[in-house]
């Protein structure tokens, strides 16, 4: 028996011959467009018969593997070159997008092509197409801008596409914002602004809008007036809320800052009143802002027995920061309402509800007024039955020290 190893076979270079059908074709968009461009030429302006030779040439032409210069002919009749121009040494067509009406039935129909051609199966995102925009003529980006209106309201493309127009250069000439009112228009009319808004907070563009200005005009007066005298108030309305909810997160990040610092109250209050100021917050919303802000400034005991003691003595502390913001009836509402929603939703909390309560009433936080209103029908139903029982004992009493009150000021006239 010979023992030696048995030598392992090794490939010397040898060189095999692919077969015809495993050889890759040659990328020839050129070839592709002229094959299209003739098919469309053919079709003329009857765009059902456009959508019939796109499904009937998607079994011959490789559709996913010349879907941008497929969109390029559709839209501007050949394929673009760098900038936003045609090339010229290709052939082209004139029934495209760009030389089609500028109304919304055009531009649903058109819509309506893309969708059906068997390359949409693979949903096209060119937010490169949209840095050209300086490049087309007003008319073309208005047909441009509806399109993509509607393509984004049928969720064919994805709304990361409207990041190409923060683009510098297209922002300082106006043209971002001006693409932008016929987008939206086409998008809401199609669909809703919360389409619009649900879109947008999925590829978290919903707090960007304002790029759509040069910085020297990027104020939430400046975009609520442009898009409102453009027939867009919805939209206004959206960037507002949006910017008024970023402002607040703003605020209350900032606020529990300067409380783990261990800031005076009077410097804390004076920041927060000019905030308020600033950015158009009410003393509602503010008060709201400021107890969730105290209740999150510090670590909670997880024993029931115990956090009810720690939340008396962390509440009183912070009492005169609480007083700051309750100068109105509907505050004190708010802050009872904030506080029966922290209790039932922190389970630890449940039993506390009356004890802070009336803590904050002893430290004229909460008048007797608001206490009543909210026992009798100002709460909500959360933990409503268990709060309610808590709180009986308190309001009988504060009704009998009114009654009484009534009664001496009587005697005394």
């Amino acid at each position: 028996m010979n023992n030696q190893k048995q030598q392992k076979p090794t490939l010397t270079g040898q060189r095999f011959k692919t077969r015809k059908r495993d050889e890759k074709e040659r990328f020839d968009p050129t070839q592709f467009q002229e094959s299209i461009v003739q098919g469309l030429n053919q079709t003329g302006t009857d765009l059902e018969a456009v959508a019939k030779f796109l499904d009937a040439s998607g079994a011959k032409l490789d559709y996913r593997r010349y879907a941008e210069t497929l969109f390029d002919i559709l839209v501007a009749g050949g394929m673009l070159a760098p900038g936003g121009t045609l090339s010229d040494d290709v052939t082209r067509t004139e029934y495209c997008l760009f030389t089609a009406n500028e109304d919304l039935e055009t531009m649903q129909a058109y819509a309506q092509v893309r969708r059906s051609a068997s390359v949409l199966i693979d949903p096209i995102d060119r937010s490169w197409l949209l840095l050209f925009l300086k490049g087309f003529t007003e008319s073309e980006r208005n047909k441009l801008a509806m399109l993509t209106g509607i393509l984004l309201a049928n969720g064919n493309i994805s709304a990361s596409i409207l990041s190409s127009l923060f683009n510098e250069n297209l922002v300082k000439e106006g043209v971002s914002a001006a693409f932008a009112v016929k987008l939206f228009k086409s998008w809401i009319n199609e669909k809703d602004i919360n389409s619009v808004a649900g879109s947008l907070r999925k590829v978290g563009m919903d707090n960007r809008l304002m790029e759509l200005f040069p910085a020297n005009k990027r104020s939430c007066e400046h975009f609520s007036k442009y898009f409102t005298d453009a027939g867009l108030k919805e939209l206004s309305d959206f960037a507002r809320n949006q910017q008024s909810i970023g402002a607040r997160k703003e605020l209350q990040k900032e606020l529990q800052e300067q409380m783990s610092r261990g800031d005076p109250f009077k410097d804390i209050i004076a920041y927060v009143k000019e905030e308020m100021k600033k950015t158009n917050i009410s003393e509602q919303t503010m008060i709201g802002i400021v107890w969730t802000s105290v209740m999150s400034s510090v670590e909670w005991n997880k024993k029931e027995e115990l956090v009810t003691e720690q939340a008396i003595k962390h509440l009183k502390q912070y009492s005169p920061l609480l007083k700051a913001f309750t100068s109105q009836g509907l505050s004190e509402l708010t802050l009872l309402l904030k506080i029966q929603e922290y209790c039932y939703d922190n389970i630890h909390f449940m039993k506390a509800f009356q004890k802070i309560v009336v803590l904050l009433y002893k430290a004229d936080v909460l008048s007797e007024e608001a206490i009543l209103k909210w026992y009798t029908e100002a709460h909500v139903a959360k933990g409503k039955s268990v709060f309610l029982e808590q709180m009986k004992k308190f309001v009988e009493w504060l009704k009998n020290a009114e009654e009484e009150s009534e009664s001496e000021e009587e005697e005394g006239d």
